[in-house]
């Protein structure tokens, strides 16, 4: 295993010695470790949801209008400002 070590704010780490005062985390490694996990679970989430939105948008079809007339048809859908 890596070692990583990191300097940060007294303020970060009062927070960190909160966290572990809770009980959930046996050290500050384990702390850091979670928040890690975490936010890759959450990276994998992020891009879950842009492939969806990709397929979405590859399975709507290609229309053949220019941009400028898209644009000029929603603009003219809106109201009135």
């Amino acid at each position: 295993m890596a070692n990583l070590n990191i300097s940060m704010p007294p303020a970060l780490a009062q927070w960190v010695d909160t966290r572990l005062a809770q009980g959930r985390y046996a050290d500050a490694a384990d702390y850091v470790r979670d928040l890690i996990r975490r936010d890759q679970e959450a990276a994998d989430d992020d891009t879950h949801w842009v492939r969806g939105k990709i397929l979405e948008g590859f399975a709507s079809g290609v229309i053949d209008a220019e941009p400028e007339d898209v644009l000029r048809e929603i603009m003219a859908r809106l109201p009135d400002a």
